[in-house]
């Protein structure tokens, strides 16, 4: 008899203990469900690519898209607009962007420095009428995903030490020409 109530009360404590995990572990997964549903999400549309944009101008035309790339060359400031190219690796197209926009980037890449990274969302045109017929974006938003940076160029000492060298030699091989001659 003691047995089989000794049996009883750990089935018992079993039991509470599973009906403890199953509720916890439904309580885990709610918690969890609601934070996944109800956080803020941040999507962002995926770029396009400047040869896609090239390679299918009539079918971007008018449409607004998301563009980015390297800031390269020079922000070229027309009255309350100006000029970046931004280049993704393959190939730069032209953005006709806000002076307020461009006042953000601080570093456009060059031999001496590596431009800011930015996404351009705005409006694609394959032969612009307001600029001349040409290939460009009419940016409505711009935003910095990277920073620019000088770049610090380091003298490589082995060609600089074949220089020498062969400047010796060069010296030595002209003083041998003026004996000669002598």
């Amino acid at each position: 008899m003691n047995k089989l109530i000794a049996h009883s009360s750990k089935l018992k404590v079993k039991t509470k203990n599973l009906k403890f995990f199953v509720l916890s572990f439904s309580f885990a997964c709610l918690l969890q469900a609601g934070v996944l549903l109800f956080a803020p999400c941040t999507s962002y549309a995926q770029p396009i690519s400047s040869t896609d944009l090239i390679n299918n101008a009539k079918f971007y035309e008018a449409k607004t898209l998301v563009y980015q790339g390297e800031v390269i060359g020079d922000v070229m400031v027309r009255s309350n607009y100006a000029w970046i190219n931004v280049n993704d690796g393959a190939s730069a197209i032209g953005i006709w962007v806000s002076t307020s926009l461009a006042k953000e980037i601080a570093y456009t890449g060059s031999y001496k420095s590596r431009g800011d990274v930015v996404e351009i969302t705005g409006v694609f045109h394959r032969a612009c009428p307001e600029h001349g017929g040409d290939l460009d974006i009419h940016a409505q938003a711009m935003r910095k995903i990277g920073a620019g940076r000088i770049i610090q160029e380091k003298l490589n000492t082995g060609k600089k030490n074949f220089a020498i060298v062969l400047l010796g030699i060069l010296g030595f091989v002209w003083i041998l020409t003026l004996l000669k001659r002598r």
